[in-house]
């Protein structure tokens, strides 16, 4: 039997690419919906009109199901909404904000709608909001974050308990091995996000790229929590965020010492020193860069490699 997710979105493998700033245009969305999971387009880092030509380059480069992540908390939502539908968009993932603000709009449109949590609370709100799906990011994922701390093992088990809609595990998920492992915690499906950095086809400066390759355990640290919480590659920047908050700086010193387009200067312009660099503690053991349909192809073989094992186990 197929999980939930492959029929709620049309696709072959229960794989959901992660809609990443700076690293999420149309050329990984497009590669990931080839190979079979589900592309999404990351919108947070695009001016209106980059983001409808992106769309636009995803429908000429695949015939199968993509979607565009849309992070509510940036500026040009109601733009960005209002390409999405005129674009025929038919699957959208919310995240950083209310599900209710745009979810009924866009399911009046024919569109899915998944939203991105990091609790069982927000979990239920966003079922109350009447999403399709949610997806459920625990403690060790990259970028934004919870506050809670909560790790995957712990926190896809309870949202399963407390909602009766298709989950989606996140946070620390980049191989075979733990996609089957988040399905029998509950999941329907994954979403991976770190893995799909290190690929050709993935819009990353190349420096940032070979330093998520280089990156080993216990070299990212979830910072910045009293702003918007977020997990980085520890660099002179991040160093600087970490001196701050422990002095006892405020939320406006600490806003004033991310200034803007932090990230955009670490993951798209490559600089590893000043620049913010937004990870995953999976980066650890990420060894390579490949190809997305290479990543997928060594997962689905890797899952049933260790599911055929584990059927061989006996208590």
């Amino acid at each position: 039997m197929k999980p939930a997710v492959c029929s709620l979105f049309n696709i072959q493998y229960p794989i959901v690419q992660a809609g990443m700033i700076w690293c999420s245009g149309w050329e990984l969305a497009s590669a990931v919906s080839n190979a079979g999971g589900l592309g999404l387009i990351g919108s947070g880092s695009m001016y209106p009109e980059v983001l409808r030509e992106h769309i636009q380059k995803c429908k000429q480069h695949t015939n199968k199901p993509f979607g565009v992540n849309v992070p509510l908390l940036y500026p040009n939502i109601e733009e960005h909404i209002k390409i999405i539908v005129e674009e025929g968009v038919k699957i959208v993932f919310t995240s950083a904000g209310n599900p209710k603000t745009w979810t009924q709009h866009l399911q009046s449109k024919g569109i899915t709608v998944v939203h991105v949590v990091s609790n069982v609370k927000f979990a239920l709100k966003s079922q109350e909001a009447g999403v399709d799906a949610v997806v459920a990011e625990g403690f060790e994922a990259g970028g934004h974050n919870g506050r809670e701390e909560t790790t995957t093992l712990v926190l896809i088990p309870q949202v399963k308990k407390a909602v009766n809609i298709p989950l989606i595990a996140a946070g620390g998920i980049g191989s075979g091995a733990s996609m089957l492992a988040a399905l029998a915690l509950g999941a329907d499906g994954v979403q991976v996000g770190s893995r799909f950095v290190t690929t050709p086809e993935s819009s990353a400066h190349q420096h940032f790229k070979e330093a998520v390759v280089k990156a080993a355990e216990g070299d990212t640290i979830l910072t910045l929590k009293q702003l918007t919480p977020v997990r980085l590659i520890k660099n002179k920047f991040c160093n600087a965020v970490l001196d701050a908050e422990k002095r006892g700086a405020d939320a406006s010193e600490l806003n004033t010492l991310l200034g803007r387009a932090r990230a955009k200067k670490g993951m798209f312009e490559g600089d590893l020193d000043e620049g913010e660099l937004e990870i995953g503690q999976i980066s650890g053991a990420i060894t390579d860069i490949k190809p997305a349909a290479e990543i997928i192809k060594e997962m689905i073989e890797e899952f049933k490699a260790v599911q055929q094992r584990i059927k061989n186990i006996e208590l």
